[in-house]
């Protein structure tokens, strides 16, 4: 009798687990995710497009040196290479899936320009609402995929082990039910950990929960100092911060300080338009000046609104501002984290049976900071390659004994919302090595309370043993004195 075939289980319902899901047909997927809806994932939020060099007088080249000058050339290098020439085929790929581009009334794709790109080369649909569009039409392709099975409303809590081989998941209901899933190969596509900071773009699900379980189970990392901070949320109450697209400075919006002085004139070639991390670092200085701030100026843009910034125009209204006729008060927040589970570019970790794809891996692409827009092409572009990897076949289970490897308890609420602070403020856009060890100690003194302290003390270890300054992880102190345990 032939035994049937085991699900490759994906964990997370973002771009990047759709995307796998749905390109690893014919093999069976079982796609979990924590909301009971499949909503939640920071891919809904994003606002900026997908990078390819479709336009007149760009090229694969250009993207690439684009993309390496914004990581700090710590990118490997084949990595980038791969994502840039992959670009216009994914684009296509999700044209020919029904995502609704924006176009010019030639027909042809808009084009619009963000920070760090040196020409117009982002594709988006729905103006500043691509990644609801992309998250709507693969979720329509998933939900009629014969071979996904979708069940929401579940956390993965453990994976199981067989033979030094990852060989299934246990998950936990909101009821506290628990049911073993065994698996031909378990996908990490849980997003980054932007959530784990006070003041972030990233929903409340995005806390390094896949990283955690992994870095639980033996696998390797890389670049975990690397975090990215959109330069201009807006600067309201709460947790998470509504994010002001880099496309409104693409088409003319202006950072400003209080008198209305432009804070990056002089400062970068591409003023408003430089790569993130030089634009964080300096509205996170503007906002440390006494009687300081930053603000973003959008009342030269014409058009309309309506039509070209949606959400953007939607956001600020509720919260009682016009960008067509106030500056609006700006804060850099959590955004993208370059690090992750170490894989290669076909998404295996160093645990065989384990794979990893979007922001929760890490093959190097990125480098020490993101280019604008390369995240949803990198989660269309890698879980499409992913997927074809493991539809082809999984090498068989090895025998030995199961074993269970547990992320384990989370946090209460209020040393969650400790860390958040503790997080921020040394582990922000500047970093000093007094705050990074006394926030290590913190993470480390109390690592039996919750794995977001056990990945809290990784992350802050990984700053501190980085003494110099490098795209995101930027040292506000001349040099660092760093020991590993001190």
């Amino acid at each position: 009798m032939r035994h049937p075939r085991l699900p490759i289980v994906v964990v997370g319902s973002g771009v990047a687990g759709m995307t796998t899901a749905l390109a690893a047909a014919p093999a069976p997927v079982r796609l979990l995710c924590r909301s009971a809806d499949g909503t939640g994932s920071a891919s809904a939020l994003a606002q900026g497009g997908i990078a390819a060099a479709l336009g007149e007088g760009d090229g694969v080249e250009a993207h690439v040196r684009d993309t390496l000058e914004a990581g700090a050339r710590h990118n490997d290098a084949s990595a980038v290479r791969w994502l840039c020439e992959a670009a216009p085929a994914t684009v296509a790929w999700l044209d020919a899936l029904g995502v609704a581009f924006d176009r010019r009334p030639d027909g042809g794709l808009q084009l619009g320009r963000e920070g760090g790109h040196g020409v117009s080369r982002i594709v988006h649909a729905g103006g500043d609402a691509s990644g609801a569009a992309l998250m709507r039409a693969l979720r329509a392709k998933v939900q009629a995929a014969p071979h996904v099975q979708w069940r929401g409303g579940v956390d993965a809590e453990a994976l199981l082990l067989r033979g030094g081989r990852v060989a299934g998941v246990r998950v936990r209901d909101a009821r506290g039910r628990q049911q073993l899933i065994e698996a031909a190969a378990v996908v990490l596509a849980t997003g980054g950990l932007g959530a784990l900071y006070a003041r972030t773009s990233n929903p409340p699900g995005a806390d390094g929960a896949g990283l955690a379980l992994a870095m639980a189970a033996g696998a390797a990392t890389r670049d975990l100092e690397f975090v990215q901070f959109h330069p201009t949320a807006l600067a309201v109450d709460g947790h998470c911060l509504p994010l002001l697209t880099e496309a409104l400075r693409g088409a003319g919006a202006r950072l400003v300080d209080r008198a209305g002085v432009p804070l990056m004139q002089g400062l970068h070639p591409l003023g408003d338009l430089a790569p993130r991390d030089v634009v964080a670092r300096r509205v996170w200085q503007a906002r440390q000046q006494p009687a300081g701030g930053a603000w973003l100026d959008a009342r030269s843009i014409e058009g309309d609104w309506h039509a070209r910034f949606p959400t953007v125009l939607a956001t600020c209204l509720a919260h009682g501002l016009d960008p067509r006729r106030e500056p609006l008060p700006i804060t850099p927040a959590a955004h993208f984290h370059m690090g992750g589970v170490a894989t290669d570019l076909d998404g295996r970790s160093s645990l065989p049976g384990l794979y990893a794809v979007g922001e929760s891996a890490c093959n190097g692409v990125h480098g020490a900071n993101r280019l604008a827009s390369n995240s949803l092409l990198e989660a269309v572009a890698g879980g499409r390659r992913l997927g074809a990897v493991l539809a082809a076949g999984i090498a068989a289970s090895t025998p030995g004994a199961y074993r269970w490897v547990e992320r384990g308890a989370s946090l209460p609420p209020e040393n969650l919302l400790a860390l958040r602070e503790l997080l921020w403020h040394a582990a922000g856009p500047v970093r000093e090595d007094m705050a990074l060890r006394m926030a290590w100690r913190r993470c480390a003194a109390a690592a039996g309370a919750g794995w977001q302290m056990r990945l809290a003390r990784a992350l802050l270890q990984a700053m501190r043993l980085r003494c110099d300054s490098l795209g995101a992880h930027w040292r506000g102190d001349p040099g660092c004195a760093a020991q590993a345990g001190s």
